[in-house]
């Protein structure tokens, strides 16, 4: 009696942990106009990770998550989420809506999906800034100098917060795998006017190779 005691409690135990182990993602959701709805043609079968920040405006204080949202909203583009520096995960379009991410591009292997990625992929934005070279076709070498070094790359929480997130993901799509055919930088789709999530991402903290 007392060991079946003992493994209840041990159960509701792991059962408390485990929630909270999930991470809170709050709703901050972008105008309409920044996605569409969801056909029964728009099978989700890949998740493309992004950087992005508001550097090129104002290198001092790049990671204004209001000023990164309306910047959005102004182009009309959008993610289903952005990871902030902490690591708090934000729910920018619902996973039922497709969101302007990918853009115009071609996968470097089949099938390509040319100009139709958004329609068939789950979009991470991280709020991180690249390398000089990764940079050069956002803002100047002096504008980029002018960047505190802790502000460059990608933070530990936010590694964490991803990892959890792919698999939360991966979870409720079958069709995407945890491999480099399924998980897709931008860089990889749209090479001549995109650069991330660049080279100061670390594919192995994902489990993955780059």
């Amino acid at each position: 009696m007392f060991n079946y005691i003992v493994l209840l409690f041990l159960a509701s135990c792991s059962f408390f942990i485990q929630d909270n182990d999930k991470p809170k993602i709050i709703k901050k959701h972008l105008a309409p106009k920044c996605s569409r709805p969801r056909t029964v043609s728009d099978d989700v079968s890949r998740i493309m990770l992004h950087f992005c920040s508001i550097a090129p405006e104002e290198p001092n204080n790049p990671y204004d998550l209001d000023k990164i949202l309306a910047l959005f909203e102004n182009n009309g583009v959008s993610a289903h989420y952005i990871i902030h520096r902490n690591g708090q995960i934000y729910e920018l379009v619902g996973e039922d809506r497709v969101a302007y991410h990918a853009g115009k591009g071609k996968l470097p292997f089949s099938p390509y999906f040319e100009n139709s990625l958004n329609a068939h992929s789950i979009g991470i934005e991280m709020t991180a800034i690249g390398s000089e070279k990764d940079m050069m076709m956002f803002m100047s070498k002096e504008r980029y100098a002018q960047i505190d070094k802790k502000h460059l790359g990608f933070t530990e929480a936010q590694y964490e917060s991803l990892n959890w997130l792919l698999k939360d993901i991966i979870s409720r799509y079958p069709a995407i795998k945890k491999d480099r055919q399924h998980i897709v930088g931008h860089e990889e789709y749209a090479p001549l006017r995109r650069t991330d999530p660049g080279e100061l991402f670390d594919w192995k903290k994902i489990g993955l190779e780059k």
